[in-house]
């Protein structure tokens, strides 16, 4: 009996070896290392919030669930997605995108563990938007844009932005994510876009092939959707690539693409044949730079700096 018990004294220290983990230290923002900036001295900025590019990982023998946010060096894949969604949307507006403890891929396999790490991630991107707000805006307008992980930061940060910057908030982009009808009914920030120009509103949408290859995760209960290539909200369909129609579902809220015939893009099993998450910012990329460019210029012209 005595052996067991040691042996199971040894398990379960072995057990709690291997299981431990540790937490990256919180991004210091005063410090260059934790942002990409393109400052083009424009009238606008656009603050962008990254999705998921880190999977679990160990440093020095303990498990890792969060990007290593303070030191950019060690986030290739947030850099990469920086670059490029500047490249794609920005034009001639100012960039800033945070790096920050953003959760893992596999954190999203367990709504449990969501709920247990976002708000660490959460913590971070609150404070490098307080942060380019007294540093860097320097009173401009601006618009917000999310991606996935991202979008669902931008959700809980429209949450909190008080009605003096919703007042420079040009528009909001949700890609990728969610917002309910419970969420839109408890909060003056977020106000679904209804068009191609209005401002201080939200834009959010999911794309999929059927409305059953949907993720559940990013995507149901979405109650705020508008066809990103005609910018409607009804369901008339928008020709994209001559080759690609987009159609907004009025009773799922999604947009059903019809004549994709790609394979190997749903990075399983996060994402099932049919749905078009990863593409949601490369196919439709020309038509928010239009439109980013366009809601800044309905701004300018409507509201006094």
């Amino acid at each position: 009996m005595k052996k067991e018990l040691i042996l199971a004294a040894l398990l379960a220290l072995a057990a709690c070896t291997t299981h431990k983990e540790t937490i990256p230290p919180a991004p210091d923002y005063n410090s260059p290392e934790t942002w990409y900036i393109a400052d083009r001295g424009g009238d606008v900025d656009l603050f962008y919030i990254c999705s998921t590019s880190t999977f679990d990982y160990e440093k020095d023998g303990a498990a890792v669930h969060y990007s290593w946010g303070s030191d950019s060096t060690a986030c290739p894949g947030l850099t990469q997605e920086m670059e490029g969604v500047d490249r794609i949307l920005s034009g001639d507006l100012n960039f800033y995108s945070p790096y920050y403890r953003q959760i893992t891929m596999e954190t999203y396999l367990d709504n449990q563990l969501i709920a247990d790490r976002f708000p660490l991630t959460m913590e971070d991107v609150s404070a490098a938007f307080d942060y380019y707000i007294q540093n860097y805006n320097e009173g401009r307008p601006f618009v917000l844009a999310g991606f996935s992980q991202g979008g669902q930061a931008l959700v809980e940060l429209l949450k909190e932005l008080p009605e003096s910057l919703h007042e420079r908030m040009v528009a909001a982009y949700v890609l990728g994510w969610k917002i309910t009808a419970e969420e839109v009914a408890d909060y003056a920030s977020i106000i679904p876009a209804t068009g191609a120009d209005d401002t201080g509103v939200t834009i959010c949408y999911n794309s999929v092939e059927d409305p059953e290859d949907a993720t559940p995760l990013v995507s149901e209960g979405n109650a705020v959707a508008i066809n990103p290539v005609n910018w409607v909200t009804d369901s008339t369909p928008a020709v994209l690539f001559d080759t690609l129609t987009v159609t907004l579902d009025q009773e799922s809220k999604l947009l059903l693409v019809d004549g994709f015939k790609g394979t190997g893009y749903a990075w399983k099993p996060y994402f099932k044949d049919g749905c078009y998450h990863t593409f949601e910012i490369r196919w439709y990329g020309d038509k928010l730079r239009e439109n980013i460019k366009n809601r800044c210029q309905k701004y300018l012209t409507t509201v006094s700096l």
